[in-house]
């Protein structure tokens, strides 16, 4: 294979980008090794040495000399490898049939409606209302929601419950996550925002959290790290299509909890909440104008 062996990088080394790459530069025999394992990656990395020089057509110290041209020590770490690769879903290594367009459309909108009447029966009221009891009670309420979509939610968990005149940050920070944790109290509650439950840097956050005290609503799926450090669990469920190229509907499950979570805070104290939103709403129309009907920020 032309060129130095990748670096080794045990924590990640992506050897479909790799062979893809440098498929162009490689000799005919190492090309057939490439084109081999890139027709189906998991297949690859469940055969022998012997098996993987039957389907490349080559011989079994070929397989071995490519192995090393690749970084790895021996066919054994190349499998290894190729394993890792395989882990991420074949939805994500075979190209997709992509629907028409406009069978596309209806297909996102259908999605959304799906994952919001599938979530909508996890949300149980006792629950709900419970953790709208804490968020009333609260000192203060600490949004924490990281990466793409969780950060946009802690975000909109500020806006619903600022207008509430609860006190309420959104941090999507890693570092100021931990810093504000261990700045917390009984007094003190955290939202946290997970899509998957599993981030790392959200869970010792609030580990620290827990560990002075302070008490936590999660809006994550069930059985999840995140859902069991939670005192009160706002339950997703979450289901991705093979079509990856369109937008995780799981993020509607997240919102859904999110409107029920502050529209149940809000109904605690009707009145107060009434006035202030009407507060709002007056200096929005002063600024801006605007009909009755226009939304309370943009």
């Amino acid at each position: 294979m032309n060129g130095p062996a990748p670096e080794k990088d045990n924590a990640m080394f992506d050897i479909v980008y790799h062979l893809r790459q440098r498929r162009d530069t490689l000799s005919p025999v190492e090309r057939r090794i490439a084109d081999a394992i890139l027709r189906d990656i998991s297949a690859a990395s469940q055969l022998g040495i012997a098996e993987l020089a039957a389907r490349a057509q080559v011989s079994v110290a070929a397989i071995s000399r490519f192995a090393k041209s690749l970084g790895c020590d021996n066919v054994r770490e190349l499998r290894a490898r190729l394993a890792e690769a395989s882990a991420v879903g074949k939805r994500f290594l075979d190209e997709p049939d992509a629907p028409p367009v406009s069978a596309l459309y209806a297909q996102i909108c259908s999605d959304i409606e799906v994952t919001l009447r599938r979530n909508l029966g996890g949300l149980k009221e006792p629950e709900v209302q419970a953790a709208a009891e804490a968020l009333a009670g609260a000192r203060m309420v600490h949004a924490f929601g990281m990466g793409g979509a969780s950060t946009v939610f802690a975000a909109e968990v500020q806006n619903r419950l600022g207008r509430l005149g609860r006190p309420v940050s959104a941090c999507s920070d890693a570092v100021a996550m931990r810093m504000l944790a261990a700045t917390l109290g009984p007094e003190d509650v955290v939202l946290a925002l997970s899509i998957t439950g599993i981030t790392a840097e959200l869970l010792t956050a609030i580990e620290v959290a827990r560990s002075y005290g302070a008490r936590v609503v999660a809006i994550t799926r069930a059985g999840t790290p995140l859902a069991a450090r939670a005192d009160w669990l706002l339950p997703i469920v979450i289901d991705e299509t093979d079509f990856v190229f369109k937008p995780t509907a799981s993020r509607y499950a997240v919102m859904l909890a999110i409107d029920i979570l502050a529209t149940t805070l809000a109904l605690h104290q009707p009145t107060d909440n009434r006035e202030r939103l009407r507060r709002i709403k007056l200096a929005l129309d002063a600024s801006r104008g605007g009909d009755d009907r226009l939304p309370l920020g943009d």
